[in-house]
């Protein structure tokens, strides 16, 4: 039985999907000429990869645990969470 009264806030996945879609398609496509910079874009790529990776896994420790999960647009809707089936 999942206690609603005990919730994990959690970023919505559109988050990391936004950047993602930002830093694969303009951030790279102007960073191309700079080794350097190209390679940054790629190594925060991967970060970001790696974090929505995390959180998954954190989803998944509390749906075994049954602990309920609430996703956030932004700071400013802390006092009203999304749905908590976004997965």
């Amino acid at each position: 039985m999942v206690n609603p009264e005990y919730q994990i806030p959690l970023p919505s996945h559109i988050h990391y999907e936004l950047l993602l879609q930002l830093l694969e398609r303009q951030t790279m496509a102007a960073a191309y000429q700079n080794p350097v910079l190209k390679t940054k874009v790629q190594e925060l790529i991967g970060t970001l990869r790696k974090a929505l990776s995390q959180q998954r896994q954190i989803e998944d420790i509390c749906q075994q645990s049954k602990i309920s999960l609430e996703y956030y647009w932004s700071l400013n809707d802390f006092s009203k969470p999304s749905s908590a089936q976004e997965k």
